[in-house]
């Protein structure tokens, strides 16, 4: 397999702070990762659930399969967004070449849920059961949402997982203990983290986690990846992040693996950036963002969207 080189100058990169700079993974960190050459490896098809694009993608495997829970749009939406969104699921033996269910496993049926859908799927499970965190937008306030199955075909939803405080996105959930609670990093400006002891019913704790960085490629916004990994150092967040011009990229952060609120590093640049056409001319231009990661084959394969309109993979040897 040709995989291409990580991270390249462009001129969306060249007028930011960050500049050219490419971050060699630190001890702690994992990768380095290095974007796959066939990407992107799934795009929109067809003229109903996902013809306008896919992206943002959460995964899964079991050692012998990857599953992939995916965002798609349609052309229906009305505003800004232009698409209702929807999650597909797909599957691959390789965890390069996806094959998709014809029909969405979760899509809007709540008030809190449309007209704008089911975005941005992150996934982990716990036991027998997937503990599915999504956004829920109703075209006014985006909410942290989440659902439960056994099978990532049919899905419980549990509601809003914060009522209380209006808006919330990306929840990231670590799939093992500590001290007796779950943790889950969370937020879309600064990174939150909060902790339950059944998964389902969570606290927040109330000082940020992981702040921006003003004036660095992560000053505008943090916001968490995948679902958090437990490290021989910690407890490991990949993270978007983005800078003053709207340039997401991705960087790790390490925390305490006995307080999970207790930041110990973070990267001083990022080890993902937009670098392709497609991640940097699509519907969200100069995007790379990430939400699914799975050890798989002495590989990690970390999958994201590009610039909101297809779906890639990179690759990091273990």
């Amino acid at each position: 397999m040709r995989i291409l080189a990580l991270l390249f100058c462009t001129g969306a990169l060249l007028s930011s702070n960050l500049g050219c700079r490419e971050a060699p993974p630190g001890d702690w960190q994992i990768g380095p990762f290095e974007k796959y050459d066939g990407n992107p490896i799934l795009t929109p098809r067809g003229t109903t659930w996902e013809a306008k694009d896919v992206f943002n993608p959460a995964a899964w495997t079991d050692g012998e399969t990857v599953w992939m829970l995916y965002r798609a749009e349609d052309t229906t939406g009305a505003g800004v967004w232009n698409g209702v969104s929807r999650i597909g699921l797909a599957t691959s033996r390789d965890g390069l070449r996806f094959e998709r269910e014809p029909a969405p496993v979760l899509e809007p049926t709540e008030d809190w849920e449309r007209p704008g859908g089911c975005e941005d799927p992150r996934l982990v499970k716990v036991g027998d059961t997937f503990y599915l965190t999504y956004t829920a937008y109703d075209g006014r306030t985006a909410r942290l949402a989440l659902a439960t199955s056994t099978d990532l075909h049919t899905w419980q939803k549990h509601g809003p997982v914060f009522p209380e405080r209006g808006w919330t996105k990306s929840g990231a959930i670590l799939d093992v203990p500590v001290n007796g609670e779950y943790w889950m990093y969370f937020g879309d400006t600064d990174i939150w983290a909060a902790h339950s002891p059944d998964l389902l019913h969570w606290t927040v704790v109330e000082e940020p986690v992981l702040r921006r960085r003003p004036g660095r490629f992560d000053g505008r916004l943090v916001e968490p990846g995948p679902p958090p990994v437990r490290t021989d150092d910690g407890i490991l967040l990949l993270y978007n992040g983005a800078d003053d011009d709207l340039v997401y990229v991705n960087a790790q952060a390490l925390f305490d693996p006995a307080d999970p609120t207790r930041l110990l590093k973070r990267s001083e640049a990022p080890f993902l950036a937009p670098s392709t056409r497609l991640e940097q001319e699509g519907q969200a231009p100069n995007v790379v963002f990430i939400e699914g990661l799975v050890s798989f084959r002495n590989r990690w394969l970390l999958y994201f969207g590009m610039g909101d309109s297809g779906i890639g993979v990179a690759v990091a040897e273990r």
